[in-house]
């Protein structure tokens, strides 16, 4: 009886690590293009995005009255490219110029990061570090452009993946 619910177990496992691979990346994608989107379209309506203030108080070197429409169309168009999955090497590119600028205020106004430097971070220095995840997806869709796809079989291993 143990023996048959655990090939059971696994048969489901399987399945479900099938499913995945086979849309994972998808959902991936279409997840990232509706954050751009999304955070993108409230930077367009004053006072919506919360992060208003902390672009306006770390870009003090551009005019915010140019520099957030610009910042808002940019992430808008970031959002598009990986919800159409068109033009996908363009959007991974104007992802990764604009991080720079969203990481910025971790080293330009660390006062308004960080509660206790390096590890107590402010509700805006959470929402920053989170764009780790989003750089790390955009790596892992960018890794797909050329044909590249999650598998659900394991790889086989060699001896150089042992050292």
């Amino acid at each position: 009886m143990l023996k048959t619910q655990r090939q059971q177990l696994d048969t489901l496992d399987q399945h479900i690590t099938r499913w995945m691979a086979a849309h994972g990346i998808g959902l991936l994608r279409i997840s990232m293009g509706i954050i751009f989107l999304w955070f993108g379209a409230l930077k367009l309506v004053p006072g919506l995005s919360p992060a208003e203030g902390l672009v306006r108080e770390t870009i003090t070197f551009l005019p915010f009255q140019i520099f957030l429409p610009v910042l808002a169309v940019w992430e808008i168009l970031i959002g598009l490219g990986f919800i159409t999955n068109k033009f996908m090497r363009l959007t991974i590119l104007l992802l990764f110029l604009q991080m720079p600028g969203t990481l910025s205020p971790l080293l330009l106004r660390p006062d308004l990061v960080w509660t206790v430097f390096p590890y107590g971070l402010t509700l805006e220095g959470q929402y920053i570090i989170k764009n780790l995840v989003l750089i790390s997806a955009a790596l892992v869709i960018g890794a797909t452009v050329r044909g590249g796809r999650l598998t659900s079989q394991a790889a086989s291993k060699t001896t150089d993946d042992l050292t």
